[in-house]
């Protein structure tokens, strides 16, 4: 998986069977710069662009493979013992209200240069029936962590927030919720080159511009009812400068930042997510101390923890998910949830490529 926060891959191990998903070894591996850098100006429209997209995804492809054979050997592994690789590939644009969404990583070079099937490309199959594409992680959610009694809520922080609405007896929904850690990464990078705000120290030493947290709440995409989904097309710094004087200090626009991101989320929750009795947090915002410690103040009477308790750690999540959707693939199985992408029905997602 290559998320939003364009950071790096995360890539994991797992091992399936018909009582259950077991993660055998896990592997982190950074974006260097450069290719982050590209990564970064494929989300604008620019002279040959097609071109671009072309070469970075060929480069996508060798660090994916790089990066699968980096997990192999440290997992005393090898290509033969291996099914599939899930690739989700880097989102450049995500426009479902135009038909298409745009995922870089040529997975044909992955399968020739890894020796292993590869499923990838797995948004444009719902999209095409009508769905928003994403969020896909949520089958995934309720086939690890429904509980039979508790009504559990599970928040993604990525570089764009979506959650999982797991009530025991009921319909599971989800749908994107806004910004997570996009804003404040970019924002951060640009005033302190750093690429994320650790804990969130720097937005703490802040105040919240509640005049500026308003204007970015009225935006038209935290009044839509779900399905939905967004992405860097919709949320990104030209956004953010555009509603800004000049005059703010930066770090009290990141603590107005943290704060949409928490109450975005706090929305989503209380409006769509009525009686839920414990919220558990993934994905890299999660590590955000500053952002926990603010939906706990949020969300009095409710559990509010992390995936680390449910037994998946929250660095390994949605690696974990694309896993387990290629394994939905392969069985000819569906693989995304009407009722959270608006598809018009339940779709087996994602092309094969075979080894």
């Amino acid at each position: 998986m290559s998320g939003t926060s364009l950071d790096g891959i995360d890539a994991v191990l797992i091992e399936s069977c018909a009582t259950g998903h077991v993660m055998l070894a896990s592997l982190y591996q950074p974006y260097a710069d450069d290719l982050r850098a590209r990564l970064l100006a494929l989300h604008e429209p620019a002279s040959n662009e097609l071109q671009d997209a072309a070469i970075v995804g060929n480069e996508l492809a060798r660090c994916y493979a790089a990066t699968v054979a980096s997990l192999l050997r440290q997992s005393n592994s090898h290509t033969g013992k291996i099914r599939a690789i899930g690739c989700h590939g880097q989102t450049v644009r995500h426009r479902p209200d135009l038909g298409f969404t745009l995922q870089l990583g040529n997975p044909a070079l992955l399968a020739e240069l890894s020796g292993i099937t590869v499923v990838a490309d797995f948004r444009s199959r719902d999209i095409a029936a009508g769905g928003q594409g994403a969020p896909l992680v949520p089958a995934f959610h309720q086939a690890l962590f429904q509980h039979r009694e508790r009504h559990r809520v599970i928040v993604n922080i990525g570089g764009i927030a979506n959650l999982t609405d797991l009530p025991p007896q009921s319909t599971v929904t989800g749908f994107d919720c806004g910004p997570g850690n996009l804003l404040m990464d970019a924002w951060i990078a640009r005033h302190c080159g750093q690429r994320y705000d650790k804990g969130g120290t720097w937005a703490q030493s802040g105040t919240v511009i509640n005049g500026l947290l308003r204007t970015m709440l009225a935006h038209e995409f935290f009044q839509q009812p779900p399905p939905k989904s967004s992405g860097r097309d919709m949320f990104n710094l030209q956004w953010l400068e555009h509603l800004l004087s000049g005059q703010e200090r930066p770090q009290d626009v990141q603590a107005t930042l943290l704060q949409l991101t928490v109450d975005s989320i706090v929305h989503s929750i209380t409006v769509h997510c009525a009686g839920a009795q414990e919220v558990y947090l993934c994905g890299g915002g999660a590590r955000n101390t500053a952002l926990l410690d603010k939906l706990k103040e949020k969300l009095p009477g409710t559990h509010v923890g992390v995936t680390d308790e449910l037994g998946v750690d929250v660095d390994w999540v949605e690696a974990f998910a694309f896993a387990w959707l290629a394994r939905q693939t392969l069985k000819g199985v569906p693989g995304n949830l009407p009722a959270v992408t608006g598809a018009r029905h339940p779709c087996i997602l994602g092309g094969i490529y075979p080894a």
